[in-house]
C-alpha cells in the first residue's frame, strides 16, 4: 500500500469516526442551533453569547422529569439561576406523534402547571439539535459557558431515581457547573452519566 493510499484511508477512516454519529464533547465548542420557541419566535445559541446558557432536554410525561418538576426542583433551580442571568432552554425532542410531543399551547399549559420558569421552551421536533449533543435521556443537561464551550454534560444530580425523596440527598451536578463556569474555575466532574426516559425522536 502506497503512502498515499494509506493517507487516503485514514482521512476516509477519521472522516467515518467525526461523522452524522458524531455529537458534541465537553471542552469542544458547544453545537450551533436555531429553534422555535412556543410563541413561534426562533432562538439561537448565538443570541446568548457572553453568557451561561443552560441546555435541558424534557419531556413532561417521563416520570424522572415528574420527579423534579412536580417536587419544585427543576422550577427552583430554573429561577434561581435565570435571576442571576443564566440563560436556561428546555428543548423539546419527542417525534411527532410520539410520548412528550404536544402543540405549543399544551406545553405552556403543562409548564404552568408546574411552575416551569426556564428562559425558553425550544421546539426539535425531528431531533436534528437533541442528536448534535447527544441527547439520550430526558432530563438531559448541558451547560455551555459565556464563549460557547460546552462545560458539563450528564445528569442532573447523583441519584438516578424517579423519587423526590432522593432529591434532598443528591448532589446536583448543574448547579455545580454553572457556579464553577461562573467563578471561572473547571467543572468537576465534567461528564456524568445521564439517567432518565429516552428521548423519543
Amino acid at each position: 500500500m502506497s503512502a498515499v493510499t494509506r493517507f487516503a484511508l485514514a482521512f476516509a477512516l477519521a472522516f467515518l469516526a467525526v461523522g452524522p454519529s458524531a455529537h458534541a464533547k465537553v471542552g469542544d465548542p458547544a453545537p450551533a442551533f436555531t429553534l422555535v420557541d412556543l410563541d413561534g419566535n426562533k432562538r439561537s445559541l448565538a443570541d446568548y453569547a457572553g453568557k451561561t446558557v443552560v441546555l435541558e432536554w424534557l419531556n413532561y410525561d417521563c416520570p424522572f422529569v415528574k420527579k423534579h418538576y412536580d417536587s419544585g426542583n427543576m422550577p427552583k433551580l430554573q429561577k434561581q439561576y435565570t435571576a442571576d442571568g443564566v440563560v436556561w432552554l428546555a428543548i423539546v425532542s419527542s417525534a411527532p406523534g410520539k410520548q412528550g410531543n404536544y402543540p405549543p399551547a399544551e406545553l405552556k399549559a403543562k409548564g404552568a402547571e408546574k411552575g416551569a420558569a426556564p428562559t425558553a421552551v425550544l421546539l426539535d421536533p425531528d431531533g436534528t439539535v437533541g442528536r448534535a449533543y447527544g441527547a439520550k435521556t430526558t432530563p438531559h443537561m448541558y451547560v455551555v459557558d459565556g464563549e460557547g464551550v460546552l462545560r458539563y454534560e450528564g445528569a442532573i444530580d447523583s441519584v438516578p431515581s424517579t423519587d423526590a425523596d432522593d432529591i434532598a440527598g443528591a448532589t446536583n451536578y448543574v448547579a455545580g457547573a454553572i457556579q464553577a463556569v461562573k467563578a471561572g474555575e473547571d467543572v468537576e466532574p465534567a461528564t456524568t452519566q445521564a439517567y432518565g426516559c429516552s428521548v423519543k425522536y
